[in-house]
C-alpha cells in the first residue's frame, strides 16, 4: 500500500506469518517485516493463554529504522532508530455469542534515537534529549463487543500513564515520559441490504499533559483523514470521525467474488496543550469514492480518491498528497 509518510517513502511492503496453535495448546506466533525506500520494520509477537477463561499473555517487540528521503531534508542524512517492548495481559470477563466485555493491561518501553549528518545525535521533536527519548507506560484498557444479525458496535477505551522506569526522559518545562491521555474508539458496522454496509468510526485522544512525538494523535492518512498526507495534523489532543457506505457493484457467489463502490466522509480536529502552538488549520475534512475488490480469504483490494475540502501546506509530490490511496493484500493459505 502507500500507508507511510512520504518523509520516509510512501509505498510500503510487508509481509506476515501467523501460527496459531504453534505448540498446540492455542498459542500464536507472530512474525512481519515492513519495508519501504527510506524505512525497515521488523515486528515479532507470541501469544499464549493462561486461563481456562481465554485470558492470554502476549510478548512483543518491534524495531524501527529510517532514513528521511523527502526532499529538501534528505540532503542533511536524517536518520532515526527505535525499539519497543510489550507485555499485555487481557481477560475476558463477560463473553456470550452476542456480546463481550474485556479488561486488559499493557506495560511498554520504548526508546527511540535521532541523527543528522552522519551519525550526529540531534533533537527534532520537543522534548528530546539530544535526539534521544524514553518511554516507559502503563496502559489500562477496556474493550466491549456487541454483536446481532445485522449490525457490530465496538468500543474501547485505553488510559495511558507514564512511569519512572528504565531511564524514561524527564524534562522540567518540555514534554517528557511523566505523562496521562486517554483514547477512546468507536466503530459500527451495520448490514442495509444485501452486500450494502454502513461503517461509522469515532477516535478521540485526550491528553491531561505535553506529550512526546511518540504518543501525540495523527490526523491525515490512508486509515484516518484520506484527502491529506499520513500524519499532516500531529497533536496531543484530537477527534476523528469517519463514515463510509459500501455498495455491492458485482457479485458472484459461487466464485467467492465482490466488487463494491464506497462513497466516504472524513473529519478530523486536533489541538495542542501549553507548549505547542495548535496547528493552522487545526482541523481536515475531505469526501471521497473507494473501490474494493474480494476474492474470496485470499485477495482484498482497494483504491480510494480522497478530495481535500481544507486546505493545508503541500507540495502534491506523491500519490497520497493528491488524495490517492491503494493497498492489495494477498493471503496465501
Amino acid at each position: 500500500d502507500n500507508g507511510r509518510s512520504p518523509s520516509v517513502g510512501t509505498f510500503r511492503r510487508k509481509a506476515e506469518i501467523i501460527e496459531g496453535n504453534l505448540f498446540g495448546y492455542g498459542d500464536e506466533v507472530y512474525f512481519a517485516y515492513t519495508n519501504t525506500d527510506g524505512s525497515d520494520v521488523l515486528d515479532a509477537a507470541y501469544t499464549i493463554p493462561v486461563n481456562a477463561y481465554n485470558g492470554t499473555v502476549r510478548f512483543f517487540y518491534s524495531n524501527r529504522d529510517s532514513d528521511v528521503i523527502e526532499p529538501p531534508f534528505d540532503r542533511i542524512d536524517i536518520e532515526s532508530e527505535s525499539e519497543l517492548y510489550e507485555i499485555t495481559y487481557r481477560q475476558p470477563i463477560i463473553r456470550t455469542p452476542e456480546q463481550e466485555f474485556t479488561l486488559g493491561i499493557t506495560g511498554s518501553h520504548r526508546q527511540g534515537q535521532t541523527y543528522i549528518l552522519d551519525d550526529i545525535p540531534f533533537s527534532l521533536s520537543l522534548g528530546a534529549d539530544e535526539g534521544e527519548t524514553r518511554i516507559s507506560s502503563l496502559r489500562f484498557f477496556q474493550e466491549w463487543v456487541q454483536r446481532s444479525q445485522t449490525d457490530v458496535f465496538a468500543l474501547r477505551s485505553q488510559f495511558s500513564f507514564g512511569v519512572d522506569l528504565l531511564g524514561t526522559t524527564q524534562n522540567d518545562d518540555l514534554p517528557d515520559g511523566d505523562y496521562f491521555a486517554w483514547r477512546g474508539q468507536a466503530q459500527w458496522v451495520k448490514l442495509l441490504d444485501t452486500e450494502t454496509l454502513l461503517l461509522a468510526r469515532t477516535d478521540i485522544q485526550l491528553a491531561g499533559t505535553d506529550l512526546l512525538a511518540q504518543e501525540q494523535f495523527g490526523l491525515g492518512g490512508i486509515e484516518s483523514v484520506r484527502g491529506y498526507r499520513q500524519d499532516a495534523l500531529l497533536t496531543d489532543s484530537g477527534v476523528l470521525a469517519s463514515v463510509e457506505l459500501r455498495l455491492p457493484l458485482y457479485h458472484e457467489p459461487q466464485d467467492e467474488i465482490v466488487l463494491q463502490i464506497v462513497p466516504f466522509v472524513d473529519f478530523g480536529m486536533g489541538w495542542n496543550l501549553s507548549k505547542r502552538e495548535d496547528p493552522d488549520p487545526d482541523h481536515l475534512f475531505s469526501v471521497g469514492l473507494g473501490l474494493q475488490f474480494e476474492y474470496s480469504d485470499h485477495l482484498s483490494m482497494r483504491f480510494d480518491w480522497g478530495i481535500p475540502l481544507v486546505d493545508i501546506d503541500s507540495r502534491d509530490r506523491t500519490w497520497q498528497e493528491q488524495g490517492l490511496y491503494f493497498s492489495v493484500i494477498y493471503n496465501l493459505f
